[in-house]
């Protein structure tokens, strides 16, 4: 069967939440780079500097791959960029992670949030400990965020109202739970894979980690397959507010 598009048509505003400079670029920036041509605003909250990612003193990792990561929101077309200070490589789920996404959905008023998965395992292996972290942390954040008695401080002390999002979306692979594409064929592949070019410090410091010009290609031409196009990326969407649906199999008349 044949993935559908998203109904990027409905969306104004796009939170992506991450827990790492990089995490949006190993091709889901060229999805960003379709919407922001399309005229959707599109917000980057990522939890950490990245600064255990390098084996420069830690200060001299943050400010370079923040300097980094602003580079490759320029390529696609991401102005609004915040960046949280939740220490890299031991980042905790819990009250705190959860309070500052809620903050931040409250401000940028996203009707999709982009999350990561928070599985253990993945297509690639065991997934690193902060993005199960994150991926959690944003799930709950995105109902905390619509419940003005969850983190009541934020309404009432920091002027920022409640606001439900209407879509939770995670990338995937295909025949990995995937729902929904995106077709980034042409400009927006471009623009992605010059995206994850702007971390060329951070890249140089991984050993043997190819051009992104050789893989994301190859990423977008299998996900394309699903959609029937030539390029793609892949989501697992949930309409946060679509009545449920129940499973009438094995019931009794």
């Amino acid at each position: 069967m044949t993935l559908p598009a998203l109904p990027e048509e409905s969306f104004q505003r796009v939170l992506c939440v991450v827990a790492h400079p990089d995490d949006m670029e190993y091709g889901t920036s060229a999805a960003v780079a379709r919407w922001t041509a399309r005229g959707i605003e599109v917000g980057y909250l990522l939890l950490t500097r990245g600064e255990a990612g390098m084996p420069n003193h830690p200060e001299e990792t943050a400010r370079l791959r923040v300097a980094e990561q602003r580079a490759a929101c320029d390529v696609v077309g991401v102005k609004h960029l915040t960046v949280l200070e939740h220490p890299d490589g031991v980042l905790v789920y819990g009250l705190d992670l959860r309070r500052d996404i809620c903050r931040e959905i409250r401000r940028f008023k996203p009707d999709v949030v982009l999350g990561m998965g928070h599985q253990v395992e993945t297509p690639f292996g065991f997934d690193q400990a902060d993005h199960r972290a994150a991926g959690l942390a944003t799930l709950d954040a995105v109902r905390d965020a619509g419940n003005r008695w969850v983190f009541p401080e934020q309404v009432e002390e920091e002027d920022l109202e409640p606001h439900s999002v209407r879509w939770f979306i995670v990338p995937g692979l295909p025949g990995f739970s995937v729902t929904h594409g995106v077709e980034v064929t042409g400009e927006p592949l471009r623009r992605g894979v010059a995206s994850l070019e702007a971390h060329g410090a951070y890249l140089a410091a991984l050993p043997d980690h190819p051009a992104p010009a050789d893989f994301i290609p190859q990423f977008t031409a299998m996900s394309g397959k699903a959609m029937g196009v030539e390029h793609a990326v892949l989501f697992r969407a949930h309409d946060l507010q679509a009545p449920p649906e129940f499973s009438t199999e094995g019931t009794q008349d």
